[in-house]
C-alpha cells in the first residue's frame, strides 16, 4: 500500500514480499557499515525482521518504515522511516539505500516527504536523526533537511556512540 508519493518515488508499508530486496539492503556492506549487522541471513530471517520490525511498528505506532520504489517501475531502492526509540524517548527519522542510488537526491526526496507527513499528517512535534560520525553523506543530508547537531548518544543495541540531530528551537 502506498503511503506517500514524490515527484520520482513512492513510500510503501513493507511486506513479506519485499523481504528479497531487505535481505540484500542489510546485506550490503555500507548499510553494515553505517547503520549496524541486522543479523539478516536468510530471506526467511528478512520475513521475520519485517514482521517482527515493521509491521509491529505500523500496528503499535501507526508509522515505521517504509520501502522506497521508482514511482514508474515500482523497483524498489531503499527504506526510510520512523523509529520510536523507547530508550531515548524519541522518535527518529532514518533512511538506507542501495549504492547504486546514492547520491541522486532519492534519499533527501523521501526523507524529506516523509519528515513533513510526520510533521503535518501525523502531528509528530519532535523528530530526530542518528547517525554515525564517520557518514559524512548522512551527516549532510539531516543538515539538509534543517537538522543539526545536538549531542552525542548512545543507542542499547549499539556498541558506538552515534550523532543526534534535531531542529533547534528557535
Amino acid at each position: 500500500m502506498t503511503l506517500l508519493t514524490t515527484q520520482r518515488l513512492i513510500l510503501e508499508l513493507a511486506s513479506k514480499n519485499d523481504a528479497p530486496f531487505l535481505y540484500e539492503l542489510m546485506n550490503d556492506a555500507s548499510y553494515i557499515e553505517n547503520i549496524g549487522e541486522r543479523n539478516i541471513n536468510s530471506i526467511k530471517d528478512a520475513e521475520n525482521f519485517i514482521t517482527d520490525k515493521f509491521l509491529k511498528s505500523y500496528s503499535d505506532n501507526g508509522y515505521g518504515y517504509y520501502i522506497i520504489k521508482f514511482k514508474d517501475s515500482k523497483i524498489p531502492i531503499g527504506i526510510c522511516g520512523l523509529v520510536n526509540r523507547e530508550e531515548l524517548k524519541i522518535i527518529d527519522i532514518g533512511f538506507a539505500l542501495l549504492p547504486k542510488f546514492i547520491q541522486k537526491g532519492f534519499a533527501f526526496e523521501a526523507t524529506s516527504a516523509l519528515y513533513d507527513y510526520a510533521k503535518n499528517t501525523l502531528k509528530i512535534e519532535d523528530i530526530v536523526a542518528i547517525a554515525d560520525a564517520k557518514n559524512k553523506k548522512s551527516i549532510a543530508l539531516l543538515e539538509k533537511l534543517g537538522l543539526q547537531f545536538e549531542k552525542m548518544v548512545q543507542l542499547e543495541d549499539d556498541p558506538l556512540e552515534c550523532m543526534l540531530f534535531s531542529k533547534l528551537k528557535s
